[in-house]
């Protein structure tokens, strides 16, 4: 495999998908999800936390890259001494619970600065970025003991996926991958540990508006808004006051290692 430029096969999905839609690319996105993709995300049991487990003390402090609604700050921080957040969006960050343990930085990873802290964690952000090399160096500098970094393996189980294969037989260009991953830190000179994690995902919308525009955002280039909403109705359920897409079970995987310059 000594022959792949991983970091260059990574840009190429990247490009690829960010043509087909922008999406999770649009600054507005994540603040129109945010309250969604909390109720989504919150009620999930959350196997990564156990991959941290070992590593973790009163003592020790976090960065917590991509942070999100807090799913994992919010619990974190009940565990260690100090948590820094970095989330881009307004919206998700209005979810995490305000602490005086928790600092939250209005930043996207390449643009934050922050103090190193013991302990670097990086989950399900990567998919958007072109030039991965770059994003996970800053994460080991910032890391005095580990840093960890979870994927997905499988395609995202999403209802925009679902409504294009419906109507055209495919899904449209992928996310990086797991595996992507690995061969790339192989390449950068970094043999990471790696836990790999099955869990079940389900998307949960407050009305079928909500999920009209999720779909419609990551649907991009030829959407049909009767034809999406149509299958929408179709596939999605009713689960008390919410609309729920059943995922199945996903496959992620977790490379974690200790920073070269430690």
């Amino acid at each position: 495999m000594d022959e792949i430029d991983w970091a260059a096969r990574w840009r190429r999905v990247v490009e690829d998908r960010a043509a087909l839609a922008s999406g999770h690319a649009d600054p507005g996105y994540w603040d129109r999800r945010a309250s969604s993709f909390a109720r989504s995300t919150h009620a999930r049991s959350d196997e990564f936390l156990r991959v941290l487990e070992p590593y973790l003390a009163s003592r020790k402090t976090l960065i917590d890259v991509g942070a999100g609604t807090g799913r994992h700050t919010n619990p974190l921080a009940e565990r260690l001494e100090w948590v820094t957040a970095i989330e881009p969006s307004e919206g998700m960050r209005s979810h995490i619970a305000p602490r005086d343990n928790v600092t939250v930085v209005a930043s996207t990873w390449e643009d934050a600065e922050v103090a190193p802290a013991d302990l670097v964690i990086c989950s399900h952000v990567l998919y958007g970025v072109a030039d991965p090399v770059t994003f996970v160096e800053k994460l080991e500098r910032m890391a005095r003991e580990r840093v960890f970094v979870m994927m997905r393996e499988t395609d995202l189980p999403h209802p925009a996926a679902e409504i294009r294969r419906r109507l055209h037989g495919e899904t449209g260009p992928r996310l990086p991958r797991f595996s992507e991953l690995f061969m790339l830190l192989l390449q950068m000179g970094i043999a990471a540990d790696v836990a790999f994690l099955k869990y079940p995902i389900m998307t949960r919308y407050s009305e079928i508006d909500d999920a009209l525009a999720d779909s419609r955002a990551l649907f991009g280039e030829g959407w049909d808004e009767a034809a999406g909403q149509a299958i929408l109705e179709e596939i999605l359920r009713r689960d008390g006051d919410e609309l729920v897409f059943d995922g199945g079970v996903a496959l992620s995987g977790v490379a974690h290692w200790q920073p070269r310059e430690s």
